[in-house]
């Protein structure tokens, strides 16, 4: 198992990695809307917050040598489900080859943002 670090997307704000590579997959910690060079949380709506939610994993899977057209599964947190289509908008620029997903509303998120996303990507053949 290898970790993957990088200071162009957040740094781990509690006791994990921000990616482990194990294998040929790359497991990606769950991304906040967290401007990497100030530490803090940024934009004041869903758009926005997904936009750099977005940008933050593609600098986690530029660390690892991959890319978006590689993850093969998403995990997406909405802290209101009246944000889905707003969301959709923006994770779908990103995410063109569509991975399997799971998309749910949930209580409350890290520093009470309005979106979460993590991945899994397939690295490729050793």
């Amino acid at each position: 198992m290898q970790k993957i670090v990088t200071d162009k997307a957040p740094a781990a704000i509690g006791p994990y990695s921000q990616a482990i590579k194990a294998g040929n997959f790359l497991y990606a910690s769950g991304q906040i809307p967290i401007n990497p060079a100030t530490g803090e949380i940024e934009g004041d709506d869903v758009t926005a917050q997904a936009d750099l939610v977005c940008k933050n994993i593609g600098e986690i899977l530029k660390a690892a040598g991959t890319d978006y057209e590689h993850v093969v599964k998403t995990s997406c947190f909405l802290a209101e489900m009246a944000d889905f289509g707003a969301f959709n908008a923006v994770y779908e620029k990103y995410f063109t080859g569509k991975p399997a997903r799971s998309c749910v509303a949930v209580k409350q998120l890290p520093k009470d943002v309005l979106c979460e996303v993590e991945v899994i990507a397939y690295l490729g053949e050793d």
